[in-house]
């Protein structure tokens, strides 16, 4: 039986493929199960300093599974949501970066995924859309993400009408960081993959943190928690390493190179 969710690593960068072709990628429980669990255990893995979330086949995501939420009852679609819910905000939590390789749709839950992702690298012909408003079923979770990524009167032309956006769009409006030609999204990707590597992984994590902790803070509280984290930053090693590297017009060393090194 096929794995509904692929995960392959290329040295430091993990790559999870949602797997599900034949149902446009889906989101059904099990594979968010599994996506919670990767996440969980990615976290935790010093080793793995970018992971990379991309879909097999025609499309990025489709959303949830249509089929399988049909059947369910109140109770069973409360889980369902809370399980979606927490797998975006794991996304959220890692230390590491994530980014979206993004081709075909992402729509409704897709469109989610998306958003939810630190980064989004999209193919020319890829679009974005949060259709449910059209089937009797707005897309209020999935509208949690985008509208901490695009303008509020964009986000809400989105819900309202179901009207997808193009990869172009998207990049205009801030939802996707690159947009590339079809055949050169691979290598879009890395090329982003290659850039944070060289980058100090501590540091990485601390900013990414700091970065959604002060999002949607007023911007007193937003400087006073700021300070915290800039101390915190300074006082690292790696801190320490880059600076006295630039001082000196060389290039740094962080830490984990020295662990990297072999004996």
């Amino acid at each position: 039986m096929r794995e509904c969710l692929v995960e392959e690593s290329d040295g430091p960068v993990c790559r999870l493929t949602i797997n599900r072709p034949e149902r446009r990628n889906a989101l059904s429980m099990d594979l968010l199960s599994r996506l919670e669990a990767a996440i969980a255990r990615l976290r935790e893995d010093a080793t793995i300093r970018v992971v990379v979330i991309a879909g097999a086949g025609p499309v990025f995501s489709a959303g949830h599974d249509l089929a399988e939420m049909a059947g369910l009852s109140e109770t069973e679609l409360r889980g369902l949501f809370e399980l979606c819910t927490r797998v975006m905000l794991g996304l959220r939590r890692m230390p590491q970066p994530v980014i979206a390789r993004v081709h075909g749709l992402a729509t409704a839950a897709g469109c989610q995924l998306a958003a939810a992702c630190d980064l989004v690298v999209a193919a020319e012909s890829a679009s974005f859309a949060t259709p449910g408003v059209k089937i009797g079923l707005f897309c209020t979770t999935p509208m949690i993400p985008l509208v901490r990524s695009i303008p509020a009167k964009a986000a809400m032309e989105m819900l309202m009408t179901a009207s997808p956006i193009s990869a172009r769009r998207a990049f205009e409006l801030g939802l996707a960081n690159r947009v590339v030609a079809d055949a050169e999204l691979d290598a879009a990707v890395h090329s982003l993959c290659e850039t944070m590597l060289a980058l100090s992984p501590k540091v990485l994590a601390v900013g990414k943190r700091a970065f959604y902790e002060l999002e949607g803070l007023d911007e007193l509280t937003a400087y006073r928690k700021a300070v915290g984290v800039m101390v915190e930053n300074a006082s690292c090693e790696d801190a320490r390493r880059g600076i006295s590297a630039f001082l000196r017009k060389q290039p740094p060393r962080w830490c984990h190179q020295d662990n990297a090194d072999p004996q």
